[in-house]
């Protein structure tokens, strides 16, 4: 791109950041009239609950103002990646995506702000993204095809073991169908499981942390089943889950996610808010296996029915010398066990025990939850550089 036509990119910042939504709104509305088969690619969860047009506006809108050097972006861009490659997006997906994001530029701005020359420049540098995303992918989908076990795309597997692990969380033990070897994963990773929704008439995709540490023969997730959203998009996945049964099949993607547990000698503080903890369950048993590494395992749920893996934790915590926790239960009941604090996830009460040196600390939950403890422990003067983070669904959050 030359200086005139990324100067012209930079002048729609504004416009972005005024209405970047009300654009990929129109864009996703325009893509799925048009292409109806990528509904099965995309999460309607997320489009019904609008968080995948929030994420999209905030992409467009970092790339619009980074122009002049879009490697700044390179993490954000290779955890979008990982979630394509997850999701078996091809180059020709690219294309229909820019296709309809250009139309939407003219059409959502009209022909006094989306001049032929703007649009060009829009061609242009969303070209350009494209290259780039393309590229990470590829070597995504040839590493995970590389592993022993790997594969590309999606795979059949079958349902052998099925656990509760509360009133909300079931965990999932998945075997492969054809019997043969699963690639490794680095614990903190996902699966992107895709199922059959009625409701919708749709197969649907979600990702799901993978909840244990790596062996050579399942893979776990822990699912937590949605039920006030039971009707809605955004539930319909984990509801069909949670009603499946032991020889059930479901079809699977390659391990996946920049988010993993740091394969260095020191403290490991985990932190999580609800079903955040899967994740973080998988590095606690990582480190169980291998280093056993100081850990302090901090965990807020709204109450004991929904406390999942508390047992699991308790064992650990009394079969060790490594293992500290720290529980938070937000409406606690009469007669509560002992050991468990009130309230939210307060990282004062824990403080003491989390400023070890050189640890590394890894949030999971929800962005409000992230945010806030990031801040946290950035104000505790943790260096940013040792502090990790997921968030579910499409990324919102961006703190390092």
């Amino acid at each position: 791109m030359n200086t005139n036509q990324k100067a012209l990119i930079k002048a729609t910042i504004p416009i972005l950041q005024s209405s970047g939504e009300v654009l990929t709104d129109y864009f996703y509305k325009r893509m799925f009239e048009h292409n109806p088969e990528l509904k099965s690619v995309f999460n309607m969860g997320n489009q019904s609950n609008g968080k995948q047009k929030q994420a999209l506006a905030g992409a467009v809108l970092a790339y619009a103002e980074h122009i002049d050097n879009p490697s700044v972006l390179i993490d954000i861009l290779k955890g979008i990646g990982n979630k394509h490659v997850s999701l078996n997006i091809q180059a020709k997906d690219y294309t229909i995506v820019g296709t309809h994001l250009i139309a939407s530029i003219k059409e959502v701005l009209g022909e006094e702000i989306a001049t032929p020359e703007l649009l060009d420049a829009w061609t242009l540098a969303y070209n350009e993204l494209a290259e780039i995303m393309i590229g990470i992918e590829a070597d995504f989908y040839l590493n995970n095809e590389n592993k022993t076990g790997g594969w590309k795309g999606w795979r059949n597997f079958t349902i052998k073991a099925i656990v509760v692990e509360s009133k909300e969380i079931k965990s999932f033990y998945l075997f492969p169908t054809d019997g043969k070897e699963i690639a490794t994963y680095t614990a903190g990773q996902y699966l992107s499981v895709q199922v059959f929704v009625e409701q919708l008439g749709l197969l649907q995709p979600r990702h799901y942390s993978l909840s244990s540490a790596y062996n050579s023969r399942y893979y776990r997730i822990s699912v937590k089943k949605e039920t006030a959203l039971e009707v809605h998009p955004e539930g319909m996945v984990s509801n069909t889950l949670h009603k499946m049964k032991v020889g059930n099949t479901v079809n699977v993607s390659a391990p996946a996610g920049n988010f993993s547990l740091q394969t260095v000698d020191a403290p490991i503080i985990l932190i999580s808010g609800g079903v955040g903890a899967t994740p973080l369950l998988s590095m606690l048993e990582t480190n169980q296996k291998t280093n056993k590494n100081k850990t302090v395992w901090i965990h807020g749920c709204r109450n004991a029915s929904v406390h999942a893996f508390k047992e699991v934790i308790d064992s650990m915590e009394q079969e060790s010398d490594w293992l500290e926790t720290f529980l938070f239960n937000e409406d606690i009941e009469q007669n509560v066990e002992e050991g468990i604090i009130q309230g939210r996830v307060d990282l004062e009460k824990c403080k003491e025990a989390i400023l070890l040196k050189n640890a590394h600390y890894y949030l999971c939950g929800p962005a409000p939850f992230i945010k806030a403890h990031y801040e946290s422990l950035v104000g505790f003067n943790i260096d940013k550089s040792n502090i990790f983070y997921e968030e579910f669904g499409p990324q919102s959050v961006h703190l390092n």
